[in-house]
């Protein structure tokens, strides 16, 4: 067995790992999701050890000369930090010339032959799921015959044949062993989350058809892959065990209610152990399934509701009307069940009224918070392929935020610029957040809890810093980012 090291690499600060997030990319306030993906491989390999450097804080200098103690390093990749991500395995080259680097993600299982002329010291790719790929080659089985990677063999690129879909999500150990062993728990933060909280995994796939959405179109797939009711009740007790701190666990599942029994079930199971526990959520679930989740532990639902324009919506596949929108999100105000709302600007057939529109829809809602990203055309998804077709793009070379980690707007078009695209973004927040009614809300929680008023004191100077410095690198014009990338 190699002695192998698990890295999510030092990127720019704030990188929030984007490991569990559609868009890795700098946040309005401090926020960091667990490495859970690379957590699953390393769980699989006896004395390894997984490193996340961005929460943790850790610099080049400080986690590079640790390949000289390492035959292996798998490194979590994306496109936004692929570039550094290259450089950084070079760097763990120097340090220990005969370690052998990995580079697994997404980014590199869409375009790996891009990624390895793109990052010369980079041994193997992994193309898709990446779990038994990352444990085969830790015990050593020569790369050709590894499924699913594309490798350098003498100066040429091979590529062999696909790795199976894993079927039995039973087989694949507990993650929260890892994190016990290797992360600190309290350096991950998610603003709408309890601090300290913990996300994991209880399957992998989305029945959803989101052109925009990256985890489907490359690892994930259409359908649902699901670990028993029985397995996420031993592994959540274990880990409520094994963090007594934790004030909040959260299932990062694209969409853990696509399969109603299923999650009333381990809703019911959550209910006995006493958990508080939140999760993603599609904008169409029942009340009577919703009344049950909150019954047992539910505190809070992650909706992507995107747009309130129901064009726009089918033009995205979204899958979601407006009306039942509202209504499920009527029930949960009802039931006490908190919402963050995530919303995107920049969708194909977006136009300056469809901006307003969904501004209103978001206020009329009134989710607790909100999330406002700009539409981002990942490698390997439609919405990449649909600018690719259509001109869309604004850049050619993949870059999706800047040099800070701020989100570029990527998309134009012809009713749209990208510049007026990127400037919504605070106009958004800015008229969803600083209305009298939800001004009072914010200050209402914080009078009654002094943990909240000095949790959301903290995020606010966080937020309005985002923002200036938002605005300091405000977006450049297509010209100019076409030659910066050149």
């Amino acid at each position: 067995m190699k002695h192998t090291l698990f890295l999510n690499p030092p990127s720019y600060e704030g990188f929030d790992g984007g490991a569990g997030s559609r868009y890795q990319a700098r946040r309005e306030i401090r926020s960091f999701w667990y490495p859970t993906w690379l957590a699953q491989p390393a769980a699989m390999v006896p004395g390894s050890r997984l490193i996340d450097a961005p929460p943790d804080g850790l610099t080049v200098e400080q986690v590079a000369p640790l390949a000289r103690d390492y035959e292996l390093a798998v490194l979590h990749t994306s496109t936004p930090s692929f570039g550094n991500d290259a450089r950084f395995a070079e760097r763990l080259k120097e340090e220990n010339p005969r370690i052998e680097v990995g580079m697994v993600g997404a980014h590199v299982g869409v375009l790996p032959l891009q990624s390895l002329n793109g990052a010369p010291a980079v041994d193997w790719v992994a193309l898709g799921e990446f779990d038994y790929t990352c444990a085969e080659i830790a015990a050593g089985k020569p790369l050709h015959e590894v499924q699913g990677i594309a490798y350098r063999d003498r100066g040429e690129i091979r590529i062999t044949p696909a790795r199976p879909t894993i079927e039995n999500m039973d087989a694949l150990p507990n993650v929260v062993e890892v994190y016990k062993r290797d992360l600190t728990i309290e350096n991950y933060f998610i603003g709408y989350l309890q601090h300290p909280y913990v996300s994991l995994y209880t399957g992998r796939g989305c029945r959803s058809k989101c052109t925009f959405c990256l985890w489907p179109q490359t690892l994930g797939g259409h359908r649902y892959r699901v670990r028993s009711a029985d397995s996420v009740e031993a592994e959540m007790a274990a880990a409520k065990k094994y963090f007594p701190q934790v004030r909040e666990f959260f299932f990062d599942d694209d969409t853990f209610t696509d399969d109603l029994p299923r999650a009333e079930e381990i809703a019911r199971r959550l209910g006995r152990l006493g958990i508080t526990w939140s999760c993603n959520a599609k904008a169409n679930v029942p009340r009577r399934t919703l009344e049950i989740l909150r019954a047992n532990g539910l505190r809070l639902l992650l909706v992507g509701y995107e747009s309130g324009n129901q064009q726009i919506l089918n033009n995205i596949k979204k899958g979601t009307r407006i009306d039942i929108a509202r209504e499920f999100t009527r029930n949960c105000r009802e039931l006490g069940i908190t919402i963050h709302g995530t919303f995107i600007l920049g969708l194909p057939g977006e136009t300056p009224e469809t901006i307003r529109e969904t501004i209103r829809f978001a206020c009329e809602i009134e989710p607790e918070t909100i999330q406002v990203s700009l539409a981002a055309p990942y490698p390997g998804t439609e919405l990449y392929r649909q600018a690719q077709e259509q001109g869309w793009l604004q850049i050619q070379t993949g870059e999706l935020v800047d040099t800070h980690g701020v989100q570029v707007a990527a998309l134009s078009f012809p009713t749209l610029s990208s510049t007026l695209i990127f400037d919504s973004v605070e106009e958004f927040y800015r008229k969803f957040y600083f209305r009298p009614r939800k001004i009072f809300s914010l200050v209402g929680g914080m009078v009654r809890s002094p943990e909240v008023m000095r949790r959301r004191l903290r995020e606010g100077v966080e937020f309005f810093r985002f923002l200036h410095e938002r605005k300091k690198t405000a977006q450049p014009s297509p010209a100019a980012i076409s030659t910066a990338a050149s």
